[in-house]
């Protein structure tokens, strides 16, 4: 009897949509089966790849910020503006994941500067240093993992080709880059070096949790004494430091968008929330507009020089 011609049809169409499904499905944690390593043709002059730029970028509670598992081991990423620094070591991942999707959703790159990290938050900026030659870069965090004992960051094929840490895992020291340290240059060069912690070793407490974490009590910090060079949003100046984290404390919640670019100066006298820096005095108007738009608040745009 001759095939049922439908039958055949309806069969192949299945084929194709198991193959579709198979090619799209998530990226692994670096350090599966299959054999990672660079590419046949390698792009020249990856040593002279700009650093990420460090840039003011929210950060979400859910999405890649969510606790998640992943070997039986549980995860819970950060999701608050805090520092982080570390010592372990570094790994590196290149052609397995190039063009597959990032925790965050971006498209992973491997000659881009950017990295891996099991909690930092996403997206963040980190400094990498080698002390071993004492070259340094800086990476976005765009992805998680790794999920080895002992590692604290998976750094792009690039990222790794700067710090001269290709030919296996290398001990580095890792220091997320905050908000503050953003807003007011300070990233581009910190005066104390920060304090290192030393990865977990196999069979050591687990790392504090979040909650855990907002529950420490964190000494109180003085306003910045200055603001980095551009043009930025005036909030509102006060004469008390408690009036200015109030207003800072209302607009955070109502303007989730603006509030990593927030901070308090203290300028004769006066306690200043401002928002920014922006590169142009049009890029704060726009700002400025849509806060009005959003409270019915006159914000003013001001430029430091």
């Amino acid at each position: 009897m001759p095939p049922n011609r439908s039958l055949l049809a309806a069969l192949f169409l299945a084929g194709l949509a198991l193959l579709a499904g198979c090619a799209s499905r998530p990226a692994e944690p670096a350090g599966g089966s299959e054999r990672d390593g660079p590419e046949l043709q390698v792009p020249p002059d990856l040593h002279l790849t700009p650093n990420a730029e460090p840039k003011l970028e929210p950060i979400r509670k859910g999405g890649p910020n969510k606790p998640y598992e992943v070997l039986g081991q549980r995860y819970e990423p950060l999701t608050e503006d805090r520092p982080l620094a570390e010592r372990g070591l570094a790994s590196w991942y290149g052609k397995k994941f190039h063009g597959r999707p990032t925790s965050s959703g971006e498209v992973y790159n491997m000659y881009a500067m950017t990295a891996a990290h099991a909690t930092m938050p996403i997206p963040s900026y980190a400094r990498v240093r080698n002390p071993a030659n004492g070259r340094e870069v800086i990476v976005r965090i765009n992805d998680r993992g790794p999920f080895h004992s002992g590692r604290i960051i998976d750094l792009s094929y690039t990222a790794a080709l700067k710090l001269d840490v290709l030919r296996g895992v290398s001990t580095v020291e890792v220091e997320r880059i905050t908000y503050e340290e953003i807003r007011s240059g300070a990233w581009q060069r910190n005066g104390d070096p920060p304090v290192y912690a030393a990865a977990p070793a196999v069979g050591a407490p687990p790392p504090l949790t979040t909650a855990q974490i907002a529950a420490t009590p964190v000494p109180d910090t003085p306003p910045p004494p200055y603001a980095a060079a551009g043009f930025w949003v005036q909030l509102g100046a006060f004469s008390r430091l408690d009036g200015a984290e109030q207003m800072r404390a209302r607009l955070v919640r109502e303007l989730d968008w603006l509030a990593p670019m927030m901070a308090i100066f203290k300028d004769s006298r006066m306690h200043r929330l401002q928002a920014g820096p922006y590169r142009s005095r049009e890029e704060a108007r726009q700002a400025a507009t849509r806060v009005q738009q959003a409270v019915g608040m006159n914000a003013v745009v001001v430029e430091r020089k």
